[in-house]
């Protein structure tokens, strides 16, 4: 079984890559995008529909003010990925990521 190109921001990648790294993030292809764990945990996706983070469930209504909903996630409004603002939400992701006990 064949599947489809992975397709996703090059050049948003490569930000989210440099300011992961210094954390410990490092990304790795899976679902047909780009996903950064910590402790094995998932905390942002990068997708061709963009950017998802990991919000947490107390985060949800100020998230959805800036983006849209996919289960428990935000995917960031294309506006919302200009300069630094990804590093705001990449942030909210590794804190509230850190938080989840680690799979084994």
């Amino acid at each position: 079984m064949s599947v489809g190109p992975i397709a996703y921001d090059e050049v948003l990648a490569e930000r989210v890559k440099e300011r992961l790294e210094p954390e410990g993030v490092t990304a790795k292809k899976m679902f047909g995008g780009l996903t950064f764990p910590l402790n094995d945990n998932a905390l942002a996706n990068l997708y061709e529909e963009g950017l998802m983070v990991r919000v947490g469930p107390d985060g949800m209504d100020e998230a959805l003010s800036r983006g849209k909903e996919q289960t428990g996630w935000v995917v960031l409004a294309e506006d919302t990925l200009d300069d630094d603002i990804p590093d705001e939400w990449l942030k909210w992701a590794i804190e509230v990521t850190a938080e989840l006990p680690p799979k084994k």
